[in-house]
């Protein structure tokens, strides 16, 4: 190979290297911190950006890849991700439990985020961890199983409100798991089976007060339905002997007064109507039970005087 070409792909290659060195291709939502001999000169846009070879440079930043920090000269402008390992928080009544927390962030500003703070990623770690301890220990265990929700909001806005120098906007936080001893777990645990055995207990005395709410009124309402059938029973039984009373009575009347009109006004018609009187219960005395004997009273003598007040009253008519 001849010395014209040696030098001729020396060249090439040099143009390559030169080239690859001048033209700088950036990704869709990434960038990158160009300093020239040592000193911020640019951020790099998406898209193809010319750079001085040997002269600018990419800085590299700390990130977080795979649980892992490591260093990059490309800054990822999309929201990221960061699960925490568990830590040990203690609450307002000592209980002590173990948080993992979930934080969502992206950088807007990658000059703060490159030259504001040193390890970012770290950074952030820490701060959550802080933040955590503090806002668990301003509650008691109940608020901090009851109130994910409020840990949430009142973590990120101090998180976004610290990291806003660091051109980091918190956008969300959860908390995955919430642990507390085992021995607190049992009590818990033996705490909600009380707790549903009063309740069982609850709806069940409640279920047995209405049951005999419900059998004592209807056995009221049957009471008051006896009492006033009965009460009616009695009022028309009433009725009908006084009914039947009035009956017999005007029956009487109309016998007396048909004595009255047979007899004519010269004879008394009461005599007649005692004297069928007599003679009808000395018909019984004599067809009851102890018949073979008849007793007859003293006042028997008037009912011959009767028979004899008849006899007269027939004559007279």
């Amino acid at each position: 190979m001849s010395p014209t070409v040696i030098a001729l792909i020396v060249i090439v290659v040099l143009v390559a290297i030169l080239a690859k060195k001048t033209l700088v291709v950036i990704p869709q939502s990434e960038t990158k911190i160009i300093e020239r001999l040592g000193k911020y000169h640019a951020t790099l846009e998406p898209g193809i950006n010319i750079i001085i070879p040997f002269i600018d440079a990419a800085k590299s930043m700390v990130t977080m890849s795979h649980g892992r920090y490591v260093y990059s000269n490309s800054i990822d402008l999309r929201e990221q991700v960061y699960d925490f390992p568990k830590q040990n928080v203690i609450t307002k009544d000592n209980i002590q439990m173990e948080i993992n927390a979930l934080l969502y962030f992206q950088i807007f500003d990658p000059f703060k985020a490159m030259y504001e703070i040193n390890n970012l990623p770290a950074a952030i770690e820490k701060l959550t961890q802080t933040t955590l301890r503090n806002i668990i220990g301003e509650m008691e265990l109940d608020q901090t199983l009851t109130s994910r929700d409020t840990v949430n909001t009142k973590l990120r806005a101090v998180l976004d409100e610290a990291t806003d120098k660091w051109g980091v906007k918190v956008t969300r936080v959860e908390l995955q798991d919430i642990m507390p001893p085992q021995s607190v777990l049992m009590a818990m645990e033996k705490q909600m089976q009380a707790e549903r055995n009063k309740r069982a207990v609850i709806l069940t005395s409640e279920g047995e007060k209405q049951s005999q709410i419900l059998k004592s009124e209807g056995e009221k309402a049957a009471t008051i339905n006896k009492a006033e059938a009965l009460k009616q029973k009695t009022i028309l039984e009433a009725e009908g002997v006084a009914q039947a009373r009035i009956r017999k009575a005007e029956a009487e009347a109309v016998a007396i007064q048909r004595i009255t009109e047979a007899v004519g006004d010269s004879s008394n018609p009461a005599n007649y109507l005692l004297a069928q009187k007599y003679i009808q219960m000395m018909q019984d005395l004599a067809t009851g039970q102890d018949a073979k004997t008849v007793y007859l009273p003293y006042e028997a003598t008037n009912l011959l005087g009767s028979l004899g007040g008849i006899k007269d009253l027939f004559n007279n008519k």
